[in-house]
């Protein structure tokens, strides 16, 4: 998400630093950008220099210090809350200090998020869809702390990225998670007791309730470990049963079975 999130800032005018922790992961998110701006080149809503024009305004580095000048930084790192914190407490060492520091992380709390850093009224919860790209939606979520500057601030963006930015409280899984992943789940677990092939539950919910994507489907597009960790943070969080994950997941995941990117999960890519 993180190359989606990069291409449509810079798309829409900014100046890019895009960061990862290795140089091949730098590289395959360029490639990533360099073939959806190639798909609306080839359907004629991008000139060839526009593309090269949004292309060069992308750096990329494995240097986190290269953001000590941004404004307006987007983490979209793993969906661990440790992992998370520590990035949160180097930015804030690092950037400015009036830069804006959002996550997009699909579950973490904000408040804990901005916990970690010495300006929690400048941290936010900007969740982008995926494909970035393609998705207009950006939950917006408030942590206690959160100013009313940071949140226009982050309203104006959306907007200027072309997305629609609609409102939650900072409550685990905000409202696209706490929403999908039980229905993920709960699909999970009818594969799980033997109630249908994955062929028959995708099938019954893209032509019965007009999904575009099975759900098991849109678990390995979503990374089943992401799956796994957006649960365990709505049933630790929520306490209630019906957040706990299926054994098949788990055992799927300590399979390393993790979806598209693993090349295998429900289905084999």
């Amino acid at each position: 998400m993180g190359n989606g999130i990069a291409q449509v800032a810079a798309r829409a005018g900014y100046s890019v630093v895009m960061r990862d922790v290795k140089d091949e992961f730098l590289q395959r998110g360029l490639q990533a950008i360099d073939r959806s701006l190639q798909r609306d080149v080839d359907k004629e809503l991008l000139s060839t220099e526009e593309k090269q024009s949004i292309i060069e305004r992308i750096k990329s580095t494995t240097e986190l210090e290269a953001l000590s000048e941004a404004s307006f930084v987007v983490e979209a790192v793993t969906e661990n809350l440790s992992v998370k914190t520590e990035i949160f407490s180097a930015l804030d060492r690092i950037t400015p200090p009036d830069a804006i520091l959002a996550s997009n992380t699909s579950s973490i709390s904000i408040t804990r998020l901005g916990a970690a850093t010495e300006r929690p009224d400048k941290v936010i919860g900007m969740h982008f869809m995926n494909p970035v790209p393609v998705m207009k939606l950006v939950e917006v979520i408030r942590g206690l702390a959160t100013s009313n500057e940071t949140y226009e601030r982050v309203r104006s963006l959306s907007e200027k990225l072309g997305k629609t930015a609609l409102d939650c409280n900072d409550s685990p899984g905000f409202v696209s998670n706490r929403v999908l992943l039980p229905m993920i789940n709960e699909a999970i677990f009818t594969l799980h007791e033997g109630v249908a092939t994955r062929e028959s539950i995708d099938g019954i919910m893209k032509l019965g309730m007009n999904h575009p994507m099975g759900p098991l489907q849109l678990a390995d597009f979503i990374g089943l470990d992401v799956c796994l960790a957006i649960l365990n943070v709505l049933y630790d969080g929520l306490g209630d049963s019906k957040y706990r994950a299926c054994p098949l997941l788990k055992r799927y995941v300590d399979a390393g079975w993790l979806g598209k990117k693993t090349g295998r999960g429900f289905y084999e890519y």
